[in-house]
């Protein structure tokens, strides 16, 4: 490779610089032309940040807020035995549960509120509405969600949909990583499938208590079993 000059390589380092000065000045007008789109497109994403952590602290705040000293209000007049006051959703003065979850559905309060006026609606038996504030009800916690699919469970044996109720049995036996809930529905679906003459699937739940949940059972699978042969 040949050996450039003293001349040669001054040549080519101003060649360079102005090639860079051109970059630079396209680079300076394309700034200057666009600069009013780039400035509204900046804009546009502080605003969206902005905007995002304002919604966070003054709307979502203060409703999770609202949301917990409405609850807790519910919960009191529960605790007091004073069931239609804690279901609420007649006035704004008493939401209750009910009104806790119409007015908050989008906090966890709310969703909270949900299962609660869910349980009392089944008690006053009102199955379908029951059922459905039960189903508006959603939880990271796998005990909770157990809980959710064997009340509505109870809400459609209500209705006389046994077979629906099964089915939502199935799932609560499996949603749970806690043992005895895990047994405890499997046992009610076993008496559920016997109820329903589907005697291959009781003896599946039975069988399955009689593998996993002996300590909770003091062997009434091994009865349950027996009672699939011939009931």
């Amino acid at each position: 490779m040949a050996k450039l000059t003293n001349e040669q390589e001054g040549k080519e380092t101003v060649e360079f610089f102005k090639d860079l000065d051109r970059e630079a000045l396209n680079t300076e007008r394309f700034i200057e032309r666009y600069s009013k789109p780039l400035g509204i497109v900046f804009g546009v994403l502080v605003l969206g940040v902005l905007g995002f952590f304002g919604y966070k602290q003054f709307v979502v705040a203060p409703k999770n807020a609202e949301a917990v000293k409405s609850f807790l209000a519910a919960q009191k007049n529960l605790a007091d035995g004073k069931e239609k006051e804690a279901l609420g959703g007649k006035s704004a003065a008493n939401p209750g549960f009910l009104g806790t979850y119409n007015e908050y559905s989008g906090t966890e309060i709310g969703k909270l509120s949900a299962y609660n006026a869910g349980l009392l609606k089944f008690k006053e038996g009102k199955f379908q509405e029951a059922y459905d504030l039960l189903d508006s009800f959603s939880s990271d916690n796998k005990t909770m969600m157990a809980m959710k699919f064997g009340a509505m469970a109870d809400a459609k044996s209500g209705l006389n949909k046994n077979d629906e109720a099964l089915q939502l049995l199935d799932k609560a036996t499996t949603a749970s990583d806690d043992p005895y809930t895990a047994y405890y529905f499997t046992r009610k679906a076993g008496i559920v499938a016997l109820g329903l003459k589907k005697n291959a699937e009781a003896k599946k739940y039975f069988a399955t208590i009689d593998e996993k949940y002996q300590d909770y059972d003091n062997g009434m699978s091994d009865s349950y079993i027996e009672m699939t042969k011939y009931y």
